[in-house]
């Protein structure tokens, strides 16, 4: 069972906020919750009802339950900062390789050993020593609204920067860290210097200011306030679904292209991130948490992630939701998410001084 957002963020300066009952299902500080088995603390910044698939999937294989507080990443962090030594978090899980960094800064997670673990996921998305492990992926793509706009004018994240696309760009703040990420990818494959000129190219080709969400952008672009949009496939992927006759309006007058997919100097693949998720040092169900992070590696709870919320399994073989899958194939890029995570500072630093709001 979950604790909803909205009741942790009532208590989230508290340092004894589990005391009080955030893990509903057994008191912290107990290991095994008096008598009724043993148990693995999640703290997670997911925030997906279907998730409940994977924490009770996880309770038939093993007989091990999953208490889950939801709460933002960097609330999270806070939190188990300020639990210190007494945490009863098992393990921490985010959305973004920028905040999997920022938790490792924090010396937050434990190496985990797990051939389980290797063997499933690929190299270059989980932590070289094995801090944190990627479990689902992200591509960040460029959505088209197809009467104002030929996929065969796009190709790469770079030519963004190109005049051309002058007041046709729609994208979110840069204080979103999927932003971040993108842009820490820019850092590894040009250098600081060189990102920061795109960034500046990128701008002045805002179609608006950056506001709201993904999904934003993405009716934005539908609605003809600008001609491209960039956004994560997923949150695409919904409005294909949904049982609005408006979001199918949206879904139906735009394209997904997938960027830097050729063979020249910038056919590195498109910007993959990962949700992922460590054991933290002071886990009290250590041994159990490791089960769980394996759990979610395998064909099962791969096979949840991405019929349940329109991801990309990081598992070979695990197939993608239809309507995902009708977006096409593409070349993900290699980067491992360690590097574009530990870019997310200059990133910062970068859109700043490139006056991306």
């Amino acid at each position: 069972m979950k604790l909803g957002r909205r009741a942790f963020l009532g208590a989230s300066a508290a340092a004894t906020a589990v005391a009080a009952g955030y893990l509903r299902q057994r008191p912290a500080s107990a290991q095994f919750g008096f008598g009724r088995g043993p148990v693995v603390n999640l703290y997670s910044s997911r925030h997906y009802d279907t998730d409940d698939q994977l924490y009770d999937g996880f309770r038939e294989a093993t007989g091990i339950r999953v208490n889950v507080v939801e709460a933002e990443a960097d609330q999270l962090i806070e939190r188990i900062k300020s639990e210190g030594q007494n945490s009863p978090a098992d393990i921490l899980m985010t959305v973004d390789a920028g905040r999997l960094w920022r938790a490792e800064q924090e010396d937050m997670f434990q190496p985990v050993t797990s051939s389980v673990l290797s063997e499933a996921i690929p190299e270059n998305l989980r932590h070289p020593d094995g801090l944190w492990f990627g479990l689902t992926q992200r591509a960040r793509v460029i959505v088209y609204n197809k009467d104002t706009v030929d996929p065969s004018e796009l190709s790469t994240y770079e030519d963004l920067a190109d005049p051309k696309w002058r007041g046709r760009i729609l994208v979110r703040s840069s204080t979103n860290i999927y932003n971040q990420s993108l842009v820490g990818s820019m850092i590894a494959a040009h250098g600081a210097e060189e990102t920061e000129e795109w960034a500046r190219g990128l701008v002045a080709n805002l179609a608006r200011d950056p506001e709201g969400g993904d999904t934003d952008q993405i009716k934005a672009a539908a609605a003809g306030l600008g001609d491209i949009a960039i956004a994560n496939t997923y949150y695409f992927a919904r409005l294909v679904k949904s049982d609005s006759a408006e979001d199918q309006a949206v879904a139906n007058a735009l394209g997904v292209f997938f960027p830097n997919q050729g063979d020249g100097p910038n056919g590195r693949g498109t910007h993959v991130n990962i949700s992922g998720a460590g054991v933290v040092k002071t886990a009290p169900n250590a041994e159990a948490a490791v089960q769980f992070l394996e759990y979610l590696a395998s064909p099962e709870a791969q096979e949840i992630f991405a019929q349940s919320n329109n991801e990309y399994p990081v598992v070979e073989g695990v197939a993608v939701d239809s309507v995902v899958a009708g977006f096409g194939e593409f070349k993900a890029d290699p980067l491992n998410a360690a590097v574009f995570g530990s870019n997310n500072p200059e990133a910062l630093r970068i859109t700043d001084r490139a006056g991306w709001a």
